[in-house]
């Protein structure tokens, strides 16, 4: 997101020093790195005051700027390599996998409650019951390679991390079925963030077996993603919301009453496995999310 330009430290320590006149950025106050920084980004250099010495641009400048989208004025835009890769990859993605997809309505009433108090997103929850239900159907958490779909032991899960609408990448929690919930809640911060500051290492964004999307908090209400090669699943986690549901009482009678509801979504490779087993994956997702006692596990 954009903030203010920052301001040399040298200029924030000695307020009483003359400062040098700031100048538009050009060619000439433009490092090799800062260049790198202002191509990923997709930046006008126009734009860009140099706050460094002599008026000099830093990385700090670049990150200050916001990215040059295309729009009402009708702007040609360079993609980024991120843009670029992420493109190519998912690309090739639809023309190799036979993609499928199917939702299921969730109730997370029991989630929201736990959650909030301890601020926790809904994404953890998620990943907590993804990698029990893996359990009882491995072939979700395959790869496949040269016409062999291998179903792999561990769950390496991949979480898709917007950079600031320049791109997508997607770094992985390892052995994630060895994680408990406030352990997977940390991690999966712990990535996004790394891949947000561009400081993910080759080892963030190899091995993953099973991809989550989480546009759900920008209020979706039901995504069908791209299934994230050599993957065969990847599961989206669309919008939340209170909804008036019926619902049954203690009593056993049904009553009228609100539920926070969710809609998660799984596209899948239809080489792999069909519809039915599938189904019965998202099915035991569901079923773990409002089952379990999550209070308990939370601590």
């Amino acid at each position: 997101m954009a903030s203010d330009y920052n301001v040399s430290v040298a200029e924030s320590v000695l307020p009483w020093r003359q400062r040098s006149a700031r100048r538009a950025a050009t060619a000439t106050f433009l490092s090799p790195a800062v260049r790198r920084l202002i191509q990923e980004q997709g930046v006008d250099v126009a734009t860009i005051t140099g706050t460094g010495r002599d008026g000099r641009v830093t990385r700090a400048d670049v990150s200050g700027t916001r990215p040059r989208l295309a729009g009402a004025h009708d702007e040609a835009v360079t993609l980024n390599p991120v843009q670029r890769r992420a493109g190519e990859h998912l690309l090739r993605s639809t023309q190799v996998a036979a993609h499928a997809f199917v939702a299921m309505e969730v109730d997370v009433e029991d989630v929201d409650r736990v959650r909030r108090p301890r601020r926790l997103t809904f994404l953890p929850f998620i990943a907590r019951a993804v990698v029990d239900a893996i359990r009882e159907f491995p072939w979700v958490n395959a790869t496949v390679s040269d016409g062999e779909a291998r179903a792999q032991p561990a769950v390496n899960l991949g979480i898709a991390v917007d950079l600031e609408y320049r791109g997508l990448i997607v770094p992985v929690v390892h052995n994630a079925e060895h994680k408990d919930l406030l352990t997977l809640a940390s991690d999966i911060s712990a990535v996004a963030k790394r891949a947000r500051a561009r400081s993910l290492t080759p080892d963030d964004i190899s091995g993953g077996t099973f991809t989550i999307t989480n546009p759900g908090p920008a209020g979706t209400a039901v995504s069908v993603p791209i299934i994230n090669q050599p993957q065969v699943a990847i599961l989206s986690t669309d919008g939340v919301a209170r909804r008036v549901v019926v619902v049954e009482g203690a009593d056993g009678r049904d009553t009228i009453g609100t539920r926070a509801i969710g809609v998660l979504g799984l596209s899948w490779d239809h080489r792999v496995f069909d519809v039915a087993y599938a189904a019965a994956f998202l099915g035991r997702v569901r079923d773990f999310l409002q089952g379990r006692d999550w209070q308990l596990e939370a601590g």
